[in-house]
């Protein structure tokens, strides 16, 4: 079962709400794992963001932003989806803003 999230928020706070629902999940200690991310390309215009946090053991949870549905889409270590939050603002990423950053 999917759980659908309503929220109004920026840039900045998506990295933050993924790195936090992505250690909610298994329980990991915030701060202790970090969190890449790259932006997503379709043909030439960025389409989304993919977040990887990096947890114990190389075990390593996923999630995307789809930028053209402004949704975010949680995938566990095997891959299963567990949750999905469609945000309210409707945001833009400009690949300067995403550059393999560690959380």
């Amino acid at each position: 079962m999917l759980a659908q999230e309503v929220f109004e928020i920026r840039l900045r706070e998506v990295r933050d709400l993924v790195y936090d629902t992505l250690c909610d999940y298994d329980r990991l200690l915030p701060g202790v794992f970090p969190m890449t991310e790259k932006v997503l390309f379709r043909g030439d215009a960025p389409c989304g963001v993919h977040f990887c946090l990096h947890g114990p053991r190389n075990v390593k949870y996923t999630s995307i932003w789809e930028t053209d549905k402004n949704s975010v889409l949680y995938y566990n270590s095997i891959g299963e989806r567990f949750r999905r939050t469609e945000l309210m603002e409707d945001l833009t990423v400009a690949p300067s803003q995403c550059d393999a950053q560690l959380v």
